[in-house]
């Protein structure tokens, strides 16, 4: 594919994406990894550089824009060398007139601009999220030692703070490592395993991972509990759960067990775990604000009333949760989310509705402080965004 051919083919992906983040289908990721596999004459190269216009477009603009033409117009505003190729070739993009439309380059819509600063997060954290995120490496302690793992990767470094933690080159083929196939590490972001150390898990507890989705917090658990306990991890997306139990026999992890819950019927469903869990961890649904730099299309998914739910959920999943804990058990709040909202506010909120709760102190060697809880960001962490709150029931 000649460079006009790459433009027109970004072009019209990035039409795919702006449909989908309007109508709340597919993601970006998903968009693209289609598209190629319906195109199998695009080569490596071309499918990285198309790639890369399609991402570049989206990190640059903070509002949908209305066409994948006018986000890649907004491109060439910035990469003067692409206008040439706007040359109305067979296979590229027409020409530019005079007065087209061009996209508004910007870090974030402007309603979550506000929500942002009034959270306390200025235009520095604000661009860092859309920052490309490296490659955070779990190793799995119950199968292998973290210096034998950065041993068989080049320029992998250990994570700060992080006894299992490793960073390898953005471009370390991980999964096709014998160590990955072993189940010796799993690809987690620090800020994810920051979170499932601020648990506070210990052997032979039983602990409720109340959202585990595909388990990846789950298997750090289980590993900081050296397999001795139990874990109950739980969810309403039979997809991302069914996931889980072949992981964590990959991990040889076999202190878990899975409960799929009907949405609106957790409650009653767990009503056999009631005041039993030492620790439950309430990796909630949320905007994934924090996670920007890895899905930077997801800002032009949300929205005030969106959130608004999101908040909703989060508020009736910990009210769910703190009737599983134990008579001085612990409540974790997570959410991959900078918001107050979701974060502090969340946590706070949960508080005041339940007298006698008090607020475990985290030290964990990185975050800052933010309200009951601490909170990680790309800028300060070089993490993704999290907020985690420990509350202990008396």
């Amino acid at each position: 594919m000649n460079p006009a051919a790459r433009i027109q083919a970004a072009i019209d992906l990035l039409d795919k994406i702006t449909a989908a983040a309007r109508d709340q289908g597919g993601s970006a990721d998903t968009i693209i990894a289609k598209w190629f596999a319906e195109r199998r004459y695009a080569g490596s190269k071309d499918r990285r550089a198309i790639r890369e216009l399609v991402y570049d477009a989206i990190r640059m603009l903070g509002e949908r824009p209305e066409t994948g033409r006018a986000a890649m117009l907004a491109l060439a505003g910035r990469r003067p060398e692409l206008v040439e190729w706007f040359d109305g070739s067979p296979y590229g993009p027409a020409p530019i007139a005079p007065g087209e439309p061009i996209a508004e380059a910007g870090v974030l819509p402007r309603w979550l601009a506000e929500a942002f600063a009034a959270s306390g997060l200025d235009s520095d954290e604000q661009e860092a999220l859309l920052e490309r995120a490296p490659l955070d490496i779990r190793v799995n302690t119950l199968k292998a030692d973290p210096a034998v793992i950065q041993a068989e990767i080049p320029g992998s470094v250990p994570l700060p703070c992080l006894p299992a933690g490793l960073r390898a080159p953005s471009d370390a083929p991980i999964e096709q490592l014998p160590s990955y196939k072993d189940g010796k590490l799993e690809v987690q972001d620090a800020g994810s395993q920051f979170v499932s150390l601020a648990a506070g898990v210990e052997r032979g507890q039983h602990v409720i991972d109340l959202c585990a989705g595909g388990g990846g917090k789950t298997l750090a658990l289980a590993a900081a509990m050296a397999n001795h306990g139990s874990i109950l991890a739980c969810d309403i997306d039979r997809p991302r759960l069914s996931r889980l139990m072949p992981r964590a026999e990959r991990a040889g992890v076999g202190i878990v067990e899975t409960r799929l819950l009907n949405p609106n019927q957790e409650r009653a469903m767990l009503a056999d775990q009631a005041g039993r869990a030492d620790v439950v961890l309430v990796d909630a649904p949320c905007s994934g604000t924090g996670t920007w730099r890895r899905n930077p299309e997801a800002r032009w998914r949300l929205n005030p009333q969106r959130l608004d739910r999101y908040v909703a959920t989060q508020r009736a999943l910990l009210d769910i949760a703190a009737d599983l804990v134990r008579p001085g058990g612990v409540l974790v709040h997570v959410v991959c989310s900078l918001l107050d909202a979701e974060g502090a506010g969340q946590a706070q909120a949960f508080l005041e509705r339940n007298p006698g709760w008090t607020v475990e102190p985290l030290a964990l060697g990185a975050g800052t402080p933010r309200g009951p809880g601490v909170r990680f960001t790309p800028l300060r962490d070089s993490t993704d965004g999290f907020f985690v709150a420990r509350m202990r029931r008396p």
